[in-house]
Formats: C-alpha cells, sequence, structure tokens
C-alpha cells in the first residue's frame, strides 16, 4: 500500500470538463445526493474544491453555501489552501469534498483539517475515485498521459472509510456509480439491463463511490464523588489495639 503523503503535488483540474466525461459525473453526482442533501440542516454549507463548487445542491435546505478554491476562480468565495483552512474552529455544518482527496498531495492534513472545522454531527459528503473499477485499472496503462486521471491518487473505499473512523466520524451512507470506461469516454446507458445487473452484484467495481457521513463526539459527564454520611462509633468499652500492647478504653 502506498503512503497516502506525496512529495509531488498531483495535476489539479480546474473544472469538471478537464475530467473524461466529467459533466456526466457532476450530474450523476447531484442526482445522487438530490434526496440526501435535502437532510442537511444549519447555516453553512462549504463546497471545498474546484469540482465541488460546480456541484448545485438545489434540494438542500442550507441557505449560506460557499466556495473555497486553491486559486480565483469566477465561483471562488473564498481563496484558500484545503490543508490549512481560512475557517474557524466547529463553525460549519456540512462539508462537500468532491474528489478532493484524489488530487491532493497530503488527503491526511485535509480531512484534519474538515475535522476541526466541522461542527459535532455535521455532514460530511466525499466523492473518490474506485482503483478496482477499469478506471482504476487504465491509470496504470500507458496511453492519454495528459489525462488528468493518470495522475489521481485512486484511494480504496474501505482506507478513506478507515480514516474516518479513525477521525471520529460515523458512516451514514456509502453508494457506488458509473459503470464505465471513463478513459475511453464511454459509459453504460442508464437503461441497459447490464448496467442494472452491475449495480446489483458488481457493486465494488464501479468508477465512483459517495460517502455520507455525521462527526461524532462523546460529551464528557462529571462523576460526582460518594459522600458517606452515615458516622461510624465505637462501642463503649471496646478494645482497641495498639502496636505491642493493648488498652481497654473506659
Amino acid at each position: 500500500m502506498k503512503p497516502a503523503l506525496t512529495h509531488t503535488a498531483p495535476q489539479y483540474p480546474n473544472s469538471w470538463q478537464d475530467l473524461p466525461m466529467g459533466e456526466a459525473l457532476r450530474d450523476i453526482v447531484e442526482a445522487t445526493l438530490a434526496e440526501s442533501s435535502r437532510q442537511f440542516f444549519g447555516y453553512h454549507l462549504l463546497r471545498l474544491g474546484n469540482l465541488s463548487s460546480e456541484i448545485t445542491l438545489a434540494q438542500c435546505p442550507i441557505k449560506h453555501r460557499f466556495n473555497l478554491t486553491r486559486k480565483t476562480q469566477d465561483y471562488s468565495h473564498v481563496v484558500g489552501k484545503p490543508d490549512s483552512l481560512p475557517i474557524a474552529e466547529n463553525s460549519v455544518d456540512a462539508i462537500l469534498l468532491a474528489h478532493e482527496l484524489d488530487f491532493a498531495k497530503d488527503p491526511h492534513q485535509i480531512l484534519r483539517e474538515v475535522v476541526r472545522t466541522i461542527i459535532p454531527n455535521g455532514h460530511l459528503v466525499l466523492v473518490g475515485f474506485n482503483p478496482w473499477s477499469l478506471c482504476g485499472l487504465f491509470k496504470y496503462l500507458p496511453f492519454k498521459r495528459s489525462n488528468p486521471l493518470h495522475h489521481a491518487r485512486f484511494f480504496s473505499l474501505t482506507r478513506t472509510k478507515d480514516w474516518l473512523h479513525l477521525l471520529g466520524f460515523e458512516i451514514t451512507s456509502v453508494r457506488r456509480s458509473v459503470f464505465s470506461e471513463l478513459f475511453l469516454g464511454r459509459r453504460l446507458a442508464p437503461e441497459s439491463n447490464w448496467l442494472t445487473w452491475c449495480e446489483k452484484y458488481l457493486g465494488w467495481l464501479s468508477a465512483i463511490y459517495i460517502i455520507e457521513a455525521r462527526k461524532r463526539e462523546i460529551p464528557l459527564s462529571l462523576i460526582k464523588p460518594k459522600w458517606n454520611t452515615k458516622a461510624k462509633f465505637a462501642p463503649v468499652g471496646a478494645t482497641t489495639w495498639r502496636t505491642g500492647s493493648m488498652k481497654v478504653d473506659n
């Protein structure tokens, strides 16, 4: 297993259009989150990164949604580094990470910043590429080297879930989607029987996975000391033992 930290930053896409079938992938993520995003409540929703910023959560009831990108874009509200967020601790109600870890130099630090800024019981949505898919296999083939997917990290679903569990997140939903050859720009038709069969029996071969989680914190409870209010008295004439002698109380 390769370490999560790399010394060379991967080629970072400016938009979904930089990825094969990028706009179709964005539409799939939006459709997948349409229903669950209605359960997000609070005041602030952070879309972290270029790809996250282009996802519209039309059904989400959180009104204040802001985008944080590494460089100034047309849709940017805040410019900053994802591994050092200029956001106060416990101040964001929901965070969306669409393939941000796949193009990160240090994904662990990004997740630490997410834990720091998100409130207890806050929502986290994480979208990642599946290394066991055809897309993950074609990543290592020597063709179309300019494709940004060659530089993507492709962290497995199991590994990503372990990171989230260690940081105190509870996984509430995992969905797998897209059965296609992303490098070749080919996708199974939505009405295809083969696609339905793949979704039912071959979910582990999907091109992307979508994790929904919530930050959990166990509150500390004060333990009150037990006070013994019953006084103990020695009976009259009781014998008191001392070292080397015996004394009888009158």
